[in-house]
Parts: C-alpha cells; sequence; structure tokens
C-alpha cells in the first residue's frame, strides 16, 4: 500500500448498530486529514456487504450487532479476503471474546472509550500491517492462554505416588511387590492402581501400562 496523505486518505468502515457510537466515530476521525470514513453499516449483514463493495483499508467494527454478530462477520469478510485489516471496537472484554475475534483475524481490539490517540495509532499500524492491542486487552488474552497452556495434563493429574505405582507396574511389578517395595499395604497399593486406570481412562492394567509409555509418563527398561 501506498503511503497515506491527505491526497490519499485511509479509507474506513465502520460497523455499529448505535447511532451515537458511529457519530462520534465518524465526527473524531474527521480531525485526521489522512482519514476518510467511506461508509457506515448498522448490522452485521450490512458489514459484510459494505466491505466488499467498498473494499476499505480498515474495518472499526463492534461485536454485538443484530442480524450477524461481529465474530461472524469477521469470518466471512476473512474468507472472502484474506488480507482485511479489520480493528476490533467494543464494550466487550470477555476472555472468550476477545480470543475468538483474534482468532478469527482481528488485527486490533480496543475497548470503547479508549483515548482517540489510541485508536488513531491503531488504525495507522493496522494499515501499515500490524497489529495492536489495547493494553488491557492483551493482558486478557496472555492470561488466557497462560490459563490454557496450564491445563492439566495426565502427568499433572496423576500424584507422584501414583507415578512411582505407575511406574512399578511398568516393570510388571504385582500389587504384593509394589506395595513391600513403597512400605504400603496392599490395599493402598489397590486404591492406587484403581485410580491410575481411571484417570488414564484404562480397562486394565496392561492398557494403562501402555497408554503411559505412548503417552511418556513412564519409559520401559530395555
Amino acid at each position: 500500500m501506498s503511503p497515506t496523505s491527505a491526497d490519499h486518505p485511509i479509507h474506513i468502515l465502520i460497523a455499529d448498530d448505535h447511532p451515537v457510537v458511529r457519530d462520534g466515530l465518524r465526527a473524531m476521525l474527521s480531525t485526521q486529514p489522512d482519514f476518510q470514513v467511506v461508509g457506515e453499516a448498522v448490522n452485521g449483514v450490512e458489514a459484510v456487504q459494505l466491505a466488499t463493495r467498498l473494499e476499505p483499508d480498515v474495518i472499526l467494527l463492534d461485536l454485538e450487532m443484530p442480524d450477524l454478530d461481529g465474530v461472524s462477520v469477521l469470518r466471512q469478510i476473512r474468507a472472502t479476503d484474506p488480507g482485511a485489516r479489520v480493528i476490533i471496537v467494543t464494550a466487550y472484554d470477555t476472555d472468550e471474546q476477545i480470543v475468538q475475534a483474534v482468532v478469527a483475524g482481528a488485527q486490533g481490539y480496543l475497548l470503547k472509550g479508549a483515548p482517540r490517540e489510541e485508536i488513531f495509532r491503531a488504525i495507522r499500524v493496522v494499515v501499515e500491517g500490524g497489529s495492536l492491542l489495547q493494553p488491557i486487552v492483551a493482558s486478557k488474552l496472555l492470561q488466557h492462554v497462560s490459563q490454557q497452556a496450564r491445563q492439566p495434563t495426565e502427568a499433572d493429574s496423576l500424584t507422584p505416588r501414583e507415578l512411582e505405582v505407575l511406574s512399578l507396574l511398568a516393570q510388571g511389578k504385582s500389587n504384593k511387590q509394589i506395595a513391600a517395595e513403597l512400605v504400603i499395604t496392599e490395599r493402598t497399593t489397590k486404591f492406587h492402581v484403581s485410580s491410575i486406570l481411571a484417570k488414564l481412562a484404562a480397562t486394565n492394567r496392561t492398557e494403562a501400562v501402555k497408554i503411559a509409555v505412548q503417552r511418556g509418563l513412564v519409559t520401559l527398561a530395555q
């Protein structure tokens, strides 16, 4: 894209069902000589239609709109034009909304009420091929990703004692032998074995060992 200027302004499409929000955004954007609002959509279906017809440089898109929600609009626009540049401008800051929008291809995510300079910067950054998330949004997104990364795995859900029992099961030892080696009762050993089978969704000891080896929970002696 050639550098923007007053002669070659950034064409912007506003998609929001609230007239007051559209009027406010248009008035704010008109203060910048390199911005030009080329269209306004009042619902999701119209947003898709105008995006296709006008081919704006940037789309400012609300998430909650009649007929078609913002994430669905984003997916449809990106399906027909993978290079479309979309900035979400919304009042919704839940982890789920943010993640859905980013996964769907939004290059920016700003909350309504963001400083005007932040909105101006986001538009210019996105036009240049970058992406920009408002700090509070970026923080929520990173928090969500971090939480997902910490979801318990089979290894996490097994207790240290169960991992010890599993290791001895992999050596082919009986409950009696395991009990003796770990200095616990046979009854306690049976309890641990049952818990291991349940957590690994195995029907018997052999299957449990097989699953554990496949998932790297234990290694078999050569």
